[in-house]
């Protein structure tokens, strides 16, 4: 048996380590917040741009009627050969599983997509450091070595989740599509909509198909164990396990695309959609980086609430050895002493 005194060592140890994750699991608490409220925030303005383009498309031509041929480069939709994945996970650790889930599906979708080219684009220190380790990383997009390659790194975006830092990454996108470099675009991110309702996502970003429309390659949901694990550590931080109902604002805005009104544009409809389109881009890969920074959020600090509980678990069974171990100590030391006075 161990002796008292390194037993009760170690008991301070685990005791500093669980005051760390409580302090860490709070931050996160309070970080998952203020991301909360900057993915809220964000939604007007998407919604309304949404609409803006809805309203395009229904009251101006797509497809030039001369040529047959889309009205914008980003419009056009050709046989899928070479694809783009950018992935987002987070830049440090600490989050339990939600880095290693987002790399897992990463996996599964370029094993899926066997045969053809694929570009990884990496937002975010864990995805870089785990795609360097199995594909080649080039410079230079035009010169191709392999099949599957990372093409951009970029590492700090989700400390700071400006639209400004996303902008170069929009537009670098948007001139290979336009190229024909890629025939389309997929964004893996972690969907957060509540600490208790997240997803992994593979969304199609381009071509841009039917405006408003989402779609998923694959889906994969949060388990019962995930959601009951989320539950109590939002309970415990103070923290609401359900999204702000906004269905009154959403449907004010969805209706304006809706309305019959025969609305007069000014520019032609090639500069409209040439203004227009690229941002459309850029304000789904922005939602994506919110959504993912909140998720990351919510997992270490689901995280950090496990590590506290599992802390005080092990100081109660290292409390339990201690008193054993000196219940010992004590009972062999009366034992000594009654033999020393039985053999006078």
């Amino acid at each position: 048996m161990a002796n008292v005194l390194d037993i009760r060592r170690r008991i301070r140890s685990v005791k500093s380590t669980r005051q760390i994750t409580k302090a860490m699991k709070m931050v996160s608490a309070a970080k998952l917040r203020r991301a909360q409220d900057r993915a809220l925030a964000a939604r007007p303005y998407a919604q309304m741009l949404t609409n803006v383009l809805k309203s395009l498309v229904k009251r101006a031509d797509v497809i030039d009627p001369e040529t047959g041929t889309a009205r914008h480069p980003m419009l056009e939709q050709r046989p899928e050969q070479n694809l783009l994945l950018i992935v987002v996970t987070g830049d440090r650790g600490l989050a339990g599983a939600f880095n290693a889930n987002i790399l897992k599906v990463a996996t599964r979708f370029i094993a899926a997509k066997q045969g053809k080219n694929i570009d990884i684009e990496c937002i975010g220190r864990k995805g870089r450091d785990f795609f360097r380790r199995r594909y080649p990383a080039q410079d230079s997009v035009d010169d191709r070595t392999a099949p599957v390659r990372i093409t951009g790194e970029h590492m700090g975006v989700l400390n700071k989740p400006d639209y400004a830092h996303l902008r170069p990454i929009v537009e670098d996108i948007i001139d290979r599509y336009t190229r024909q470099q890629i025939d389309a675009v997929y964004v893996l991110f972690n969907e957060f909509k509540s600490v208790i309702a997240q997803r992994l996502v593979v969304e199609q970003v381009m071509p841009i198909t039917h405006v408003g429309e989402r779609t998923l390659e694959e889906v994969e949901e949060f388990s019962a164990e995930e959601r009951k694990r989320a539950t109590e550590a939002a309970i415990d931080a103070g923290v609401g396990v359900r999204s702000p109902d906004t269905r009154e604002i959403d449907e004010h805005a969805r209706s304006i695309a809706s309305e019959e009104v025969d609305y007069i544009y000014e520019q032609p409809a090639v500069e409209l959609f040439r203004a227009l389109l690229p941002r459309y881009i850029g304000i789904q890969l922005h939602r994506a980086i919110l959504e993912s920074v909140a998720a990351e959020h919510a997992a270490r600090m689901t995280a950090m609430d496990s590590a506290s509980n599992n802390a005080t678990d092990m100081i109660d069974s290292l409390t339990l050895t201690m008193n054993r171990a000196r219940q010992a100590s004590i009972t062999k030391e009366i034992i000594e002493i009654v033999s020393g006075a039985a053999a006078l």
